[in-house]
């Protein structure tokens, strides 16, 4: 498999619809059965799908959010992250129960692939709505995607703060020696029916 990095514009509408079945029938596998039976095979003119690139997968369900976990670091083939991610996302979000057999009808999987990190000299680098936010400072470390800010309506500075709770500090640590490292997403979605 290539070792090179998958860059979001890449990605085909073919591959993104890959990509939300992969992630929705590994759930299905995996709440229906508790365990992965198979792994979808991917087909030759899919070779974007065998590129690296950190992903997250979220899950909602009637609108309500029901998992969203994600891996940062672009080391393993994109189709792999994602079925890691959807697996973590049904069943590991500390927030939330693990999804059950009823939630799969009208279920909606969101995916994110993300660009690599890029670290900011500057708050102003950052556009609200272009970017998602990682916030480290010591052992501490936040992240949240760039469609977060524009949900919620943030501007520049609370997108920051709240990314700096995330990670567990307070607000306004953004401006006393943490790193902030940015980076895009693609974001792409579907509802399955069941």
């Amino acid at each position: 498999m290539p070792n090179t990095e998958l860059t979001p514009e890449s990605l085909s509408t073919d591959s993104r619809d890959t990509l939300l079945s992969l992630a929705y029938h590994t759930v299905c596998d995996l709440v229906m059965d508790r365990h992965i039976r198979h792994i979808q095979p991917l087909d030759p003119h899919l070779a974007a799908l065998t590129q690296h690139a950190g992903a997250f997968v979220t899950l909602s369900h009637h609108g309500e959010l029901r998992g969203c976990i994600g891996r940062i670091l672009a080391d393993q083939p994109v189709w792999q992250v994602v079925q890691q991610m959807a697996v973590a996302a049904a069943e590991n979000d500390p927030r939330f129960e693990p999804l059950s057999p009823a939630e799969l009808n009208d279920l909606e999987v969101e995916i994110s692939v993300l660009s690599p990190l890029r670290t900011v000299n500057h708050v102003d680098e950052i556009e609200v709505g272009k970017h998602g936010l990682l916030i480290t400072k010591g052992f501490h470390r936040g992240l949240l995607l760039p469609q977060v800010a524009t949900e919620r309506g943030w501007d520049r500075a609370t997108f920051l703060d709240a990314t700096c709770e995330k990670a567990g500090l307070p607000a306004g640590t953004w401006r006393r020696g943490a790193t902030i490292e940015i980076f895009s997403a693609l974001v792409f979605s579907k509802t399955f029916s069941g």
